[in-house]
Formats: C-alpha cells, sequence, structure tokens
C-alpha cells in the first residue's frame, strides 16, 4: 500500500492551517487596539476621538476580534488592511522607502496577511460557517465542485 505524499499529506492540512494563520493575526491585531485603547499588555491609551490613532486602535480591536473568529471575514480584513496600507504610507514611508529603514515592517505584514484572507476566506473553523453557510467556502465549493489546494 502506497504512502500519500508529503505534499499530499500537506495539501490535505491546508484549509484548516488557514484558520489557524487567521486566528494568530487576528489576536495579534487585536492585541494591538486593546493595548492602545484600553492600555493593556503594557501599551498606553490614546484619547478617545483623535485623527487617526483612536481610530487606528478601534479597528485593530473590532476588526481583529472579528478576524479571530471568523465572523464577516473578508470585509473585517479588508478594512484591516486598508487600515494598515494607511499606516504604512502615512506613518512610516516618509520615513524611508523600505519597511526595514522605517521600522514598517509590522504594517506591512499586517496588510498583506489581511489581503490575502480577504481573497481566501476564513477557512473551515469560523463562525462564518454556522451563520452563513457559503461563506467559508471557496466560490466553486458552493457549485458543488471540489477546490484543488495551489501547489508547485
Amino acid at each position: 500500500m502506497a504512502h500519500p505524499s508529503l505534499s499530499t499529506r500537506l495539501n490535505s492540512a491546508q484549509p484548516y492551517v488557514l484558520s489557524l494563520f487567521r486566528i494568530v493575526v487576528g489576536l495579534l491585531f487585536t492585541c494591538h487596539g486593546a493595548r492602545s485603547l484600553f492600555g493593556v499588555l503594557g501599551g498606553t491609551t490614546v484619547p478617545a476621538g483623535t485623527w487617526p490613532d483612536w481610530y487606528a486602535a478601534a479597528i485593530e480591536l473590532v476588526g481583529g476580534s472579528l478576524v479571530l473568529l471568523g465572523l464577516g471575514t473578508r470585509s473585517a480584513a479588508f478594512t484591516a488592511s486598508g487600515s494598515m496600507a494607511y499606516a504604512y504610507f502615512n506613518v512610516h514611508q516618509p520615513d524611508g522607502l523600505f519597511p526595514i529603514q522605517n521600522s514598517g515592517e509590522g504594517a506591512a505584514m499586517f496588510c498583506w496577511s489581511f489581503l490575502l484572507l480577504v481573497f481566501t476566506g476564513p477557512g473551515p473553523l469560523a463562525l462564518d460557517r454556522l451563520f452563513a453557510p457559503g461563506e467559508g467556502r471557496a466560490a466553486n465549493e458552493d457549485r458543488g465542485e471540489q477546490s484543488a489546494p495551489v501547489t508547485a
């Protein structure tokens, strides 16, 4: 009996690893918002209503929580990605062209991570699956087709 190849085994875990990726990214983003809004985790609070800090922190807390739970994932990830693009280009980029020069690695990584989630969706371990059964799946799965994982 032939054993499945490593690629086959990894591909079968892909949807669950996507969910784990979403959970971790959402948790990290939520922590940023909680630190700025509530002064927890070694942070200081930003004054309510100040532009852009307070609004960014609110997006981090709410958007990160929604992504963490997998609820309204694509919309929350789109908003969070835009917030981090704004942060990168308006806060970090004036200090240097590349993220390594301007300390914008976090903003760039969050921006691209959330953009990835906009296109991939939340994965199978998401509240989106309970409330909107078609939301956690790719469009071709909704039509009864099986989606093939991307392979090299």
